[in-house]
Parts: C-alpha cells; sequence; structure tokens
C-alpha cells in the first residue's frame, strides 16, 4: 500500500509540476492565478431559480431616463461588425427584426452601436437562446455583450448545459464565472443589467480608482464591483455573431447619477 501511494503521489506531483510549467510558459491564467482560461475542473457556480416572469411576458417599458437602442422596430442605431474584408458598402445590422425583437443571422457578423458613450452607464439587454436545443457546451445559444474597453459578458443557454465556469453565460469571459448560475429555460426572455462604473484618472492620467462592473442576471446579482485594469472612458455596445440565433429586444442604457453637484437645487423659500 505505502509504494502504490507513494507511486501516486509522485504521479500527482509530476503532473501538477508540469501543469504549472507549461501554464507559467503560456502566460494564461486568470486573475487570482489559480486557473486557466476556460478550465473545466474549476468548479461550478450553484444554480438558482430567479424570480418574475418568464417565456411570455412582454418586455417592461424603459425608466424615462433611458437611452433607448432598441426600440422593437428598427436597427438604425446600429451598423455591422463584420470583418472589413466582407463588409458590404452599406453598413447596416444585417440581422433580422421581427415581432418586437432582432435575431442574429448567422455569419452574417457582429453588430454594434453608431453611439458611443462616455461615463459610467446602467446598460440593460434582454436576450432569449432558441427553443429547439442544438448542440451542447458552447456550441449552444452562443452569443456575447461587449461594452467598450471591458470583458465580454457572455450570453450562452446554460441551463442544463455545462460547460467551462468562465464561459458560461453572465460569466466574464475566461475571467470570472457567475456568483451563481441564474440561467432561465431556453427560449425564455431573460436579462441582464450591466452597471459600469469607469476608472477614476487624475490630471496626469493616473488611475485614482479602478474601473468597476456590477452584472445582475435575471434580477440576480453574479457579479458586484469587479474591479477591472482598464482606463477607456467611453465605449459602444457590441453582441456577436457565434452562429447561433440568439433573439435581443429592450436594450437600452441609462447614466448614472453619481455626481451630486448636477442635481437639481431645493426650490426657493415661500416668501
Amino acid at each position: 500500500m505505502k509504494s502504490n501511494y507513494a507511486t501516486v503521489l509522485l504521479f500527482a506531483l509530476v503532473s501538477t509540476v508540469s501543469l504549472s510549467a507549461a501554464d507559467a510558459k503560456s502566460g494564461q491564467r486568470t486573475t487570482d492565478g489559480k486557473w486557466r482560461p476556460g478550465d473545466m475542473a474549476r468548479p461550478r457556480p450553484p444554480v438558482v431559480t430567479p424570480s418574475g416572469w418568464g417565456a411570455d411576458e412582454k418586455p417592461a417599458a424603459p425608466p424615462s431616463d433611458a437611452i433607448v437602442l432598441f426600440d422593437g422596430t428598427s436597427l438604425g442605431k446600429w451598423r455591422s461588425d463584420a470583418k472589413k474584408a466582407d463588409a458590404p458598402a452599406d453598413d447596416s445590422a444585417r440581422w433580422k427584426v421581427e415581432k418586437g425583437y432582432f435575431e442574429i443571422v448567422p455569419r452574417t457578423g457582429g453588430i454594434r452601436t453608431r453611439e458611443k458613450f462616455k461615463g459610467d452607464y446602467q446598460w440593460h439587454v434582454e436576450w432569449a437562446t432558441p427553443t429547439e436545443v442544438k448542440g451542447n457546451s458552447q456550441g449552444r445559444g452562443n452569443s456575447g455583450v461587449f461594452i467598450g474597453g471591458l470583458p465580454e459578458v457572455q450570453v450562452l443557454d446554460s441551463f442544463d448545459n455545462d460547460t467551462y465556469p468562465d464561459g458560461q453565460a453572465s460569466a466574464l469571459y475566461n475571467q470570472h464565472p457567475p456568483y451563481v448560475n441564474a440561467s432561465r429555460k431556453p427560449g425564455q426572455w431573460q436579462t441582464y443589467d450591466i452597471i459600469v462604473e469607469r476608472a477614476k484618472l487624475d490630471e496626469k492620467g493616473q488611475v485614482t480608482q479602478k474601473a468597476r462592473l456590477t452584472v445582475l442576471h435575471n434580477g440576480i446579482v453574479v457579479h458586484h464591483a469587479r474591479e477591472l485594469d482598464t482606463k477607456v472612458q467611453e465605449g459602444d455596445l457590441a453582441l456577436q455573431d457565434h452562429g447561433n440565433p440568439v433573439r435581443f429586444r429592450n436594450i437600452w442604457l441609462r447614466k448614472l447619477n453619481n455626481d451630486e453637484s448636477a442635481n437639481t437645487p431645493p426650490p426657493a423659500p415661500k416668501q
């Protein structure tokens, strides 16, 4: 028994050393230094069932101060993000619009907003993966939400669909898994609320406070104030074409009121 135990222990040590050496050579490590990006050995976040509405509910109206990026009828505020070699002279978004949502047309390339937005915002995106389940892991309902200068917030059918934790729905792709898996069933509408706080810079451009990112998936906090190493102060919103017909609707953003000096002064006292 002792000799067998020693053999197993030696094999484990050799394997660990080999893995560490490979990782060190590639330099591919997550921010906590524990895992490789896309590591299937990484522990899975617990599954929780979100409360609230499901697949058949209509979207709520955006807040009164929201900038609406998709109103259910037109992709006029978006442009094609196809590769330059494939880009047509007309840069209009080539995804399908119908019944209040738009749907990825596979292999037409991603899309992005024509406008960029500077400062801190709440971004709201609603999405649904196909009702008919095809494929598994990363091949099932895959897309992504990209806000300029920040990590991808993964879109994926993660309902009873195992994949690497930093690649599942609402993960910060290849960096941070979500705290929990709050996914709804395929075909049901899901929400992301992404709160972006850009880095604070001094007059010399040095960071005095790191950028922070908070994400709610179906109303559940899955990332809270994640600090990010980026100085980018503005960006557009891009959605990925990963070859799956994912749907989107009710996309808007609203500027965070985090500057009290801009607030309305109190009314003058009555005489």
